[in-house]
């Protein structure tokens, strides 16, 4: 790799748009290579602008720095990746998010079921109230509601 390949942090910070704390906390996790000079300055390749911008577009779309980290441990540090390892990545980053969709939609559906309803009872709201011990007697607020005086007894 010739010293024109090869980028101080500040360029690369400023190329990629993001602080050099983001850098710096980038190569600390692993996720892009850095090198050293002869007088300590960390280095950097040119192709890891393209690893910050997918990180940065990772983490927009609810990718996590740590599932981040499992895809490009297999890229290579030394070069750029290779089509086809990019597109390696894209599909299994839109299983990925297929997964996310596919949670979102359940989430949505049992929501929907549970706007409005009203009972906060395990038997149609599982998702507000999943501990509720009390689900088999009813809906409501069955400890106040089997009170004498909450039947109108006094």
């Amino acid at each position: 790799m010739s010293s024109n390949d090869l980028l101080p942090i500040g360029q690369v910070a400023a190329r990629a748009g993001v602080p050099v704390s983001t850098v710096r906390y980038y190569e600390t996790l692993g996720l892009i290579p850095a090198m050293r000079s002869n007088g300590n300055v960390r280095l950097f390749p040119r192709h890891v602008l393209r690893r910050i911008a997918l990180i940065q577009v990772s983490v927009r779309y609810g990718i996590s720095l740590a599932e981040v980290a499992v895809i490009l441990k297999d890229l290579p540090d030394s070069r750029p990746p290779s089509r086809a390892e990019w597109g390696t990545i894209s599909a299994t980053w839109g299983a990925h998010l297929a997964r996310q969709q596919a949670v979102l939609e359940r989430m949505q559906a049992e929501l929907t079921g549970c706007i409005g309803c009203g009972c906060l009872s395990q038997t149609r709201c599982a998702v507000v109230n999943s501990d509720d011990r009390l689900r088999t007697d009813g809906a409501g607020p069955r400890r106040v509601l089997d009170r004498p005086e909450a039947a109108g007894v006094e």
